[in-house]
């Protein structure tokens, strides 16, 4: 079937912030769900498509990509999207780019390791949670908030000083909210600026935003029914 196929899973941070962005600029897109809890980012014909076993992934009639800061810089150009998202202004374009390489190791990184910490290994090795690792990360997270507020939203009410919500306000939003399905948003809505940042972002992709992270929700529920007990 021609047409931009999208692998993802919703209870992965950057493929919720794929998702929101094609839904926000309507770009049409072919579903093709890959349910990581089930382990079918492992089976051999997702692996046909990415080797690296990872969502998301694009296909564009044949152009594979696996990465997502890639996938949502791609679709920026391809379609001519607003300036804003990615900005062409060359010193603006590159004050994101920056922001884009820093995420990966901070905001994704120990957002992402609280989540994984308590929710994920527990359920998958049935070991308790690690509760010194947690807290290490935690002081890590209120780093990463701390620098979230101090260098890139000194000078705007978006990431990088841009006067306009960009891809990199989508992806660290995903990642933050991340926190929300362990009940450990208080990392972040303890800073009043990134708080108001985060609200900002949430109306700016609305009703969108809700909808993509029904599963964050979901798993929110059922970590607050079990929690005490790992």
């Amino acid at each position: 079937m021609a047409g931009l196929k999208v692998y993802y899973d919703l209870l992965s941070q950057p493929s919720r912030a794929l998702y929101l962005f094609l839904k926000v600029n309507k770009i049409p897109f072919i579903d093709k769900v890959v349910a990581l809890r089930k382990g079918e980012h492992f089976n051999e014909e997702f692996t046909k498509v990415n080797r690296f076993q990872k969502v998301p992934v694009i296909d564009d009639n044949g152009f594979v990509l696996r990465e997502s800061v890639a996938i949502l810089k791609y679709l920026t150009l391809k379609y001519k999207l607003e300036d804003h998202w990615y900005p062409s202004d060359f010193q603006q374009q590159i004050r994101v780019d920056e922001y884009l390489h820093w995420q990966h190791a901070n905001t994704r990184l120990n957002a992402a390791m609280i989540f994984r910490t308590i929710m994920i290994e527990p359920y998958r090795t049935g070991k308790p949670i690690k509760w010194n690792l947690v807290e290490h990360f935690k002081g890590e997270v209120s780093k990463t908030v701390e620098h979230l507020e101090k260098d890139f939203l000194q000078d705007g009410p978006y990431l990088c000083n841009q006067p306009t919500i960009s891809i990199c306000d989508i992806l660290g939003a995903c990642e933050l909210m991340q926190l929300n399905g362990v009940h450990e948003e208080q990392l972040y809505e303890s800073n009043a600026t990134v708080k108001k940042w985060m609200e900002q972002v949430k109306k700016d992709l609305a009703p969108h935003f809700e909808e993509a992270h029904k599963i964050v929700y979901m798993v929110r529920e059922m970590y607050g029914k079990t929690k005490g007990k790992l």
